[in-house]
């Protein structure tokens, strides 16, 4: 619920500013100087998210550290897409629909986006625990750990999904606080939640 002190979504997005190498604070500009040569061009929830080199720093290094888990690279996606669907952050859902794609995963891809389920049991099950685990805190334990163990998980990797979960909240909730909007190389993977 909007209240008269809350500006509207398009005022609030004019709040932050696409920061450059020049703009951004000096704690952001090694690492957006890093992301603009590792992808070819520096995103705008990267650009975004400078305007606080605290957040921006931790969750690049928070992302790096639960890319290197144990938990397969698709598994990892389906969690990231489980959180950016539910927050309904359009840039993740962007880019972690091109992931998925890389990883020939494009039909996991469109179920998620679209809330049907998934065909492998063992992805359903990531997905399943990640929700539940967002849902009520109390779900990591009991039948729903055992249901996620019981796929061939390991209690690693239930620990592995609690970090998942605090890496791309961070994300996915300063997207949308910031109104990155989406940029060009991942334009064809926008998402329509209205669709879904």
């Amino acid at each position: 619920m909007q209240t008269s002190s809350t500006p509207p979504p398009a005022a609030q997005a004019e709040l932050f500013v696409d920061h450059t190498v020049d703009s951004a604070p000096p704690d952001a500009r090694r690492t957006i100087l890093a992301t603009r040569e590792r992808l070819g061009y520096l995103p705008s929830a990267v650009a975004r998210m400078a305007s606080s080199p605290q957040l921006l720093n931790t969750f690049l290094r928070s992302s790096a550290a639960f890319e290197a888990t144990s938990l397969d690279p698709v598994a990892q996606e389906v969690l990231i897409m489980t959180i950016a669907v539910r927050n309904r952050c359009q840039v993740c859902v962007a880019m972690h629909t091109a992931a998925l794609a890389r990883h020939g995963a494009d039909e996991v891809a469109r179920a998620l986006r679209i809330g049907a389920p998934l065909v492998d049991p063992r992805l359903q099950a990531i997905r399943r625990f990640t929700e539940h685990a967002m849902d009520d805190p109390a779900a990591v334990q009991g039948a729903t750990l055992a249901e996620f163990l019981g796929h061939g998980f390991t209690p690693r990797h239930a620990l592995e999904v609690v970090l998942g979960i605090g890496v791309y909240t961070m994300s996915t909730l300063a997207n949308r606080m910031t109104g990155a909007p989406l940029d060009e190389p991942l334009r064809r993977f926008a998402w329509d939640e209205r669709i879904a």
